[in-house]
């Protein structure tokens, strides 16, 4: 699967802060999108490409802390915090909870643009990876319920003669579900099937709704947001092919 250019989300109740940030960004030509409230970027639905979150610590909604954590399971990008207003105790719980880093204005903006970078290295192999789970997925919706039988069967390491035996079904039977299990869920091997139930036995044990129920959660305020409009901006020296959109206050 492809993915687009890079997006840095930058949420923070500081309209020079993020005036900075932003103008940095942009010098290097990345797309940049700016939300007052943890209920602004909650809204606005994700796209393809990979992302990182910069977040301030003080929000008028919600507590950058709380936010972490609310966001944590729901598919949200890797996190760094940079904020005017840090202590060591924000800055262990945050990292704690897998920030990619915690910066303290002022900033190093070399140490930022290399966690960035590390963060769009992580969010684009946890997209892959849920690419790929889908896919996966997908596959194991196909089998039939014998077929499914004959799947846990073949990776608990059964002989045939014994999975058939508990099944009630010849051997020649089994061997038939067997094969067609293997190219259904496009499995070379007994390795490669036995790979495959280790990668569905989390998704298939992870509730449906986890990462709606963390964004319903971060979206209760959200009656009370003004539309965020859409501006591209333009820095001194940039014509216009360089300028890249971004969203403004």
């Amino acid at each position: 699967m492809q993915f687009e250019e890079p997006i840095i989300h930058i949420v923070s109740n500081d309209p020079a802060g993020t005036k900075r940030l932003a103008g940095f960004f942009l010098s290097k030509g990345l797309t940049v999108a700016c939300f007052r409230t943890a209920a602004e970027y909650v809204a606005t639905q994700r796209d393809n490409r990979p992302a990182c979150l910069i977040l301030d610590l003080i929000l008028p909604d919600l507590d950058g802390l709380e936010i972490q954590r609310r966001l944590a399971g729901s598919g949200t990008p890797p996190i760094i915090f940079v904020t005017a207003r840090g202590d060591v105790v924000s800055a262990a719980r945050a990292m704690k909870n897998g920030a990619i880093d915690f910066l303290v204005e002022p900033i190093d903006y070399g140490q930022l643009t290399a966690d960035v970078e590390l963060a769009f290295g992580e969010d684009l192999r946890r997209r892959q990876e849920l690419v790929e789970s889908r896919s996966l997925l997908e596959r194991w919706q196909t089998l039939t319920p014998r077929e499914t039988e004959v799947f846990h069967h073949t990776v608990a390491g059964l002989l045939n003669k014994q999975a058939a035996s508990e099944l009630g079904v010849a051997e020649n039977t089994y061997q038939v579900h067997r094969g067609r299990v293997m190219r259904k869920m496009k499995a070379n091997s007994l390795a490669d099937l036995v790979r495959m139930s280790t990668k569905l036995e989390p998704i298939l044990q992870k509730p449906r709704d986890e990462g709606d129920s963390a964004k319903r959660q971060l979206a209760r305020p959200a009656s009370n947001v003004k539309s965020i409009q859409e501006r591209t901006y333009h820095l001194p020296g940039m014509g216009g092919s360089q300028a890249v959109a971004a969203r403004a206050y």
